[in-house]
């Protein structure tokens, strides 16, 4: 951070440079607060444009009850437009959200900064671009910050505070202020590639079509076992969709070099050539998925099969894995195998954490052919869905009965093939094990990361909370076992994670003599 002396700021007049969606968002609930806003945009005919949407939207907020009507007017009697930039001189903010182009917004700022006051905030919206770097193009990088809203703002109730390097803490301090006085959830960054929210949602998107590109399950599959399974609002395939490739495709390969070629951020060559047909997303009609009127257009899976196997015998490596299967065993009825080893027409069932089926069978000489492994890092009991994974070797009858078996009392059960850490675990350990290196890296206090997270991407839980969920050892089992198998660094684990694990520690928790202060040592 630097060391310069802070001012004082005050901020009651807000000038917005770009009216697109997040322009319009931002001046939506700033003028709701009460503060006076300029609206300017290259394109003349869009400043109006931009007041015309408040004015509809503040009168459907009316209609459906949810606002006042003399708070309407008086809101949109606060935003006025201007002509020029030279019409923005008395704002005590500006925010920019214009396009995702270094050089544009450093030209913009550079210009702002010979008409507004020294006591005016330069504030970006960039969603991935360095806010050093865009302060660099000023004389007085100071008073330039980071002010990442999502969209839709209304209803995306969290924004970023980043800091650059030269960035005056006070002013941050301000925009904090702002936020809340807008209804806004802020959150406080270090100026890192992603910041918190993008940077943490590598995690979900990135496993997840590492997964769709090694073959293991198809993309439908991977949304059902993530929304289903793990409890996420929305699969990665179907977050995409919503988000669109032509911005979360630049987005993640903008991180991954950002990151000088960071394993954990790898972009996939399938959204590369999805984007380039075409195939967007929800807004273009057809992504991930095909939509008609809007509506998500996926085949009803087929029914699981019914014929039971005769007997089961299950792996005791994971004692706790080994009782809830044969809980479940002994609900369908099946007999169990409890001989030391399998008998010859036992159905084999592992519970591997982070291993393959191959190597788990492998590893207790298990004939492959009958070996079916199950996923038991959430729940069995009372679960929405399960996962099952076979080997190469494994038969259609022994995947069939062990189909039929685990999906005996109504659950669903999706069947994948081979991998190291299933489906679940891998992403889920993945998400876990990034939001671990942003708060090892100090880019954000524990506690902001997870409201970050759960606010801007809706996960039921942010990642460290998620990981003290699950357990952090076993979180740390799974990448521990990934990596041994492939040998891929990106499933190396963070040592936020691998020591928090080791003492038994939350990882919620920062180092106790850092009292809890992520700042310190930004």
């Amino acid at each position: 951070m630097s060391s310069v002396t802070s001012r004082q700021y005050s901020i009651q007049t807000v000038g917005i440079v770009g009216t697109g969606a997040m322009g319009r968002g931002i001046a939506q609930i700033a003028a709701l607060a009460g503060l006076k806003i300029r609206l300017y945009d290259t394109n003349s005919t869009a400043v109006g444009a931009a007041r015309d949407y408040l004015s509809d939207t503040f009168a459907k907020l009316v209609a459906k009850g949810k606002l006042d009507n003399s708070r309407s007017l008086a809101a949109l009697a606060c935003v006025t437009g201007a002509n020029g930039l030279d019409e923005l001189k008395d704002c005590d903010l500006v925010v920019e959200a214009i396009v995702e182009k270094l050089d544009v917004k450093r030209g913009l700022f550079k210009e702002l900064e010979g008409i507004v006051s020294e006591r005016c905030i330069l504030a970006s919206n960039t969603s991935s671009l360095s806010i050093t770097a865009i302060a660099a193009g000023c004389a007085d990088p100071s008073r330039v910050f980071g002010y990442h809203f999502f969209n839709p703002v209304p209803l995306m109730k969290v924004v970023e505070v980043i800091d650059g390097l030269r960035s005056d803490p006070a002013a941050g301090d301000a925009l904090m202020d702002l936020s809340r006085r807008m209804g806004h959830t802020p959150v406080r960054a270090k100026d890192m590639p992603g910041f918190i929210v993008n940077h943490a949602g590598r995690g979900m998107n990135t496993e997840g079509l590492r997964i769709a590109d090694e073959g293991i399950a198809s993309f439908v599959d991977v949304d059902r076992i993530m929304r289903e399974q793990a409890g996420f609002r929305l699969g990665p395939f179907e977050l995409l969709d919503l988000t669109a490739l032509d911005v979360s495709h630049p987005v993640m390969e903008s991180i991954y070099h950002q990151f000088y070629e960071e394993p954990r951020f790898t972009p996939s060559p399938i959204t590369g050539t999805r984007l380039a047909g075409g195939l967007i997303g929800r807004k273009a009609g057809e992504g991930f998925y095909k939509y008609v009127d809007g509506k998500q257009q996926v085949d009803p899976e087929a029914p699981a099969p019914t014929e039971l196997p005769t007997r089961v015998w299950v792996s005791s490596r994971v004692p706790a894995a080994h009782d809830a299967v044969l809980a479940l065993v002994a609900k369908a009825g099946v007999a169990v195998d409890e001989g030391a080893t399998p008998a010859a027409d036992s159905l084999i069932v592992v519970t591997p954490l982070g291993f393959d089926a191959t190597t788990a069978a492998v590893d207790e000489g298990l004939d492959a052919s009958r070996v079916i492994a199950i996923d038991t890092l959430f729940p069995l009991a009372g679960a929405q869905r399960r996962t099952l994974m076979t080997t190469p070797a494994t038969t259609r009858a022994a995947r069939d009965a062990a189909h039929a078996l685990f999906a005996h009392d109504g659950v669903p059960v999706t069947v994948i093939r081979d991998s190291t850490g299933f489906v679940a675990q891998r992403v889920v350990a993945t998400i876990v094990n990034i939001g671990c290196d942003i708060a090892q890296r100090r880019i954000a206090s524990p506690q902001d990361i997870d409201l970050a997270v759960t606010l801007g991407l809706g996960y039921p839980r942010g990642p460290l909370a998620l990981g003290d969920a699950l357990g952090a050892q076993s979180i740390l089992t799974i990448l521990r076992n990934i990596f041994s198998v492939l040998g891929d660094p990106r499933y190396r684990p963070s040592p936020w994670l691998a020591r928090r694990a080791q003492l038994g520690m939350s990882l919620m928790q920062a180092d106790a003599a850092d009292n809890g202060n992520a700042k310190e040592q930004a």
